[in-house]
């Protein structure tokens, strides 16, 4: 399977720039690909103005991934600020290659520290998306520091673990050694996408990564706006967790 990560700087709060931005940058892309993985809150950066910038899945945020899976006949994983039942989540969606909805995944673990959980609500339910046949397993940020939520999907046995985030610099080796422990302990493949670039807060490197069921880093890349292409491969997965079946072993207590 052949994963797009979009590791881009968004313009803070603003969807019609960023729709742009990125309409702009997948302009000259026309490789094949699978699946194109956009960063957390992907139109607005990690805003607190819930209510402001909130829609259901059929506004405008919404639209602009559907019509862009129909018009790249690819698959779309980016992340929204859903509102539903007069609540707001910190979402992520998964659209088909004809824009449809496949999956939606609310984060089950707001970021406390920056009080995120004041302002959406947490999620309640682990979900797994397929393309291709291949099992993903679906998380947001700081959901990849809570390992237990990735053992519910390894005991589904999924074969890729998509996380999509807004992580700063400043924890940013934390960022990497998670994803990195999560693909080595799922043993499964770990695709991050990150975004780089300012808020009015905090600064962000990136360092969208993919890494194997061995725990090598397949591609990564620091501080630059573009888009990483890798190749993923389900024989890989199968012939790691056949030669060290360690996950016949998980006791979830």
């Amino acid at each position: 399977m052949k994963l797009d990560l979009v590791q881009y700087s968004p313009v803070w709060e603003d969807k019609q720039k960023n729709m742009e931005k990125i309409s702009t940058l997948l302009k000259h892309n026309s490789e094949e690909i699978d699946v194109l993985i956009f960063p957390e809150m992907t139109l607005t950066g990690f805003t607190m103005n819930a209510s402001k910038f909130a829609e259901t899945l059929t506004g405008e945020s919404f639209n602009f991934f559907s019509d862009l899976a129909r018009n790249s006949t690819t698959n779309i994983i980016a992340g929204i600020i859903e509102h539903k039942d007069s609540k707001y989540y910190n979402s992520l969606i998964h659209l088909s290659p004809e824009g449809k909805l496949v999956s939606v995944y609310r984060k089950i673990h707001p970021f406390s520290f920056s009080s995120e959980n004041k302002f959406y609500e947490k999620g309640t339910e682990t979900v797994i998306t397929s393309i291709n046949n291949w099992k993903i397993g679906l998380s947001i940020c700081y959901d990849l520091r809570f390992p237990e939520l990735y053992r519910q999907y390894a005991k589904q046995k999924t074969e890729l673990i998509i996380n999509i985030a807004n992580w700063p610099d400043t924890r940013i080796e934390h960022w990497r050694v998670l994803l990195r422990a999560r693909a080595i302990e799922n043993q499964c493949y770990a695709a991050g996408v990150n975004r780089i670039g300012k808020d009015p807060k905090l600064n962000y490197i990136g360092y969208s990564a993919v890494y194997n069921p061995m725990g090598d880093e397949v591609i990564s890349s620091v501080n630059k706006e573009e888009i990483l292409s890798a190749e993923i491969f389900l024989e890989v997965v199968e012939e790691v967790r056949s030669t060290l079946p360690f996950l016949d072993d998980i006791c979830l207590i």
